[in-house]
């Protein structure tokens, strides 16, 4: 297991600077994985990381030793391709085992090597095959095995299961998992896809435009997104996001929904907080997520922490598990997660709960956050 530091990464390509200042430390055992859409810059940092690129600027530590200018070839790390990159002539045994033979590591060592991530990764079987001859899920478990074998002190996986079909590519994600918790291993995870970096993720670094907009939990990206952009980001489906004014109401705050003339809707919160007594007569954005949302039931006791509202059911939308209802609440779209049962129908006015321990507002300006 290592630690590794990221201190004020840069890169630009010619006039084009694709990372700003990205700092980031991780600890002995932590699952770190880089999200963000295409073009965000997570796979060169990830290439940085791996010595395939060189960074403009900043600097990298690997167990407190500065590694920036090391060759990849002496980082000790492992790194898990998108493609697979095995070599087509070579058996998967020979796969495995030519890292470790090109290291010079002795000839018993490397056996019992081979042997132990084949069991580990249940492919004692395959052992004497070709790559052509093993399906998109037992060359990615190929692939992981040459890593592991190695016994880096980081592993680093760029996308490793978006070549797979949907099923496998959850069975693979669990399995990476089990993975990850077994040898306690440093790991950093590139992917595009949310779900993937909310299920794997010990700690989660969201970017956009070469900027980490967010590092923490997958509690906290996920319940407190830092921004809208994180907000919209991360979650399946988005959280939703409307803009509102703050208005004092006996005492207190509340929020005002309305857009397009369409009838207001009002929501009285339980006390001042803190962060939105600044925003008095001001707009701020209001998010909350799918799941907050609940059908009100006749004669169910409301808590204190639940306010009832009236919307409109626009599309209903069965997922098997839930259903998914988009409303109109004060003339924007929010979209709720209901038990698969609901009973509700298109066109129908409905109550509704919404969950107010899980109500966030930002900055209509910055778009940031108000704590």
């Amino acid at each position: 297991m290592s630690s590794l530091d990221l201190v004020n990464i840069q890169k630009s390509f010619d006039t084009v600077q694709i990372l700003h200042d990205v700092s980031i430390s991780l600890s002995d055992g932590e699952f770190l994985v880089l999200v963000g859409p295409s073009g965000c810059g997570k796979s060169t940092l990830m290439n940085i990381i791996a010595g395939l690129e060189e960074p403009t600027g900043g600097l990298l530590r690997l167990d407190g030793q500065d590694i920036t200018q090391v060759a990849p070839a002496d980082r000790n790390i492992s790194m898990v391709f998108q493609s697979y990159a095995l070599y087509p002539n070579m058996t998967v045994a020979k796969n495995i085992e030519f890292p470790l033979q090109m290291r010079k590591v002795p000839k018993d060592v490397r056996a019992e090597r081979v042997q132990g991530v084949a069991k580990l990764l249940q492919i004692e079987h395959l052992m004497d095959r070709k790559p052509r001859q093993l399906s998109g899920g037992q060359r990615q478990r190929v692939a992981i095995g040459r890593a592991l074998a190695r016994e880096p002190k980081l592993y680093l996986f760029d996308e490793p299961l978006s070549n797979l079909d949907a099923q496998l590519r959850l069975d693979m994600r669990t399995e990476i998992k089990k993975l990850h918790q077994r040898l306690k291993s440093t790991i950093v995870y590139v992917t595009h896809d949310q779900i993937e970096a909310m299920t794997l993720a010990t700690r989660i670094a969201v970017m956009k435009g070469g900027v980490v907009q967010q590092l923490g939990t997958p509690s906290e990206v996920y319940n407190r997104p830092a921004n809208t952009f994180v907000a919209s980001f991360m979650g399946s489906p988005r959280m939703n996001l409307a803009k509102g004014r703050v208005v004092e109401q006996a005492g207190a705050c509340a929020l005002e929904l309305q857009h397009d003339y369409r009838t207001k809707v009002t929501i009285d919160l339980p006390s001042k907080p803190a962060g939105l007594g600044a925003y008095l007569g001001k707009e701020v954005i209001v998010g909350i997520r799918a799941e907050a949302i609940s059908l009100a039931r006749e004669g169910a006791a409301v808590g204190p922490l639940k306010r009832a509202v009236t919307a409109r059911v626009e599309v209903i939308e069965p997922t098997g598990a839930d259903t998914l209802v988009v409303l109109d609440l004060g003339g924007y779209e929010f979209t709720a997660r209901l038990e698969p049962d609901a009973k509700v129908t298109v066109g129908q006015e409905a109550q509704f709960l919404l969950d107010l321990s899980k109500l966030v507002c930002f900055d209509a300006q910055t778009e940031k956050l108000i704590a």
